[in-house]
């Protein structure tokens, strides 16, 4: 890797050197932040960071490798109270001249298997990468300890009310087995 370490975050591909690594560091201000948490649907977002290099792959292809760093905040999806979240993964995006063939199905298209994998353009924007990459590692259903969803059953008065085990496809079986097996 070079000695120097980039924090410009866009990088022209035909002024890179094949040669050498590009080195970077985005830690993001305190108002930049704030923009990704609000683009992100966050309550709050706290010491980002992408760390990481620009590397050649091949004659023409090149490589994202890093690793995010970022301390989010979400509403809990049961209380609404705020859920902090530490999130510490590597990233590696793949920019290639000429992306698979893909093979055509009954149904459509098959993704491919490499989810790393992107259509190389003029510019490799190490930023974008950096907030797609936190938005794919936010939890889905972030939760507090006490955030439980508790059972509620509603029906019309003199109606019992169906639960949850009512719904599963054998719940009645046992029953029905116990009334079919006891003589009347």
């Amino acid at each position: 890797m070079q000695d120097i370490q980039h924090t410009t975050t866009s990088y022209y591909v035909a002024k890179l050197s094949s040669h050498k690594p590009v080195a970077f560091n985005l830690t993001p201000d305190s108002k930049k932040c704030e923009i990704i948490a609000q683009s992100l649907g966050l309550s709050g977002l706290k010491k980002l960071r992408f760390t990481g290099a620009l590397k050649a792959h091949g004659k023409s292809d090149w490589t994202v490798e890093a690793q995010l760093g970022a301390t989010v905040v979400q509403p809990c999806i049961v209380t609404l109270k705020p859920v902090t979240t530490r999130i510490d993964q590597p990233v590696t995006r793949q920019f290639v001249r000429k992306l698979p063939e893909q093979q055509a199905t009954n149904d459509g298209f098959e993704m491919p298997e490499d989810d790393n994998l992107e259509l190389l353009g003029e510019v490799i924007d190490i930023e974008s990468i950096m907030v797609e990459s936190l938005a794919l590692a936010l939890p889905d259903y972030p939760r507090t300890e006490d955030g439980a969803l508790e059972q509620q059953n509603y029906a019309e008065q003199g109606v019992t009310p169906m639960t949850d085990e009512d719904t599963r496809p054998f719940a009645g079986l046992s029953a029905l087995k116990a009334k079919l097996e006891k003589p009347e």
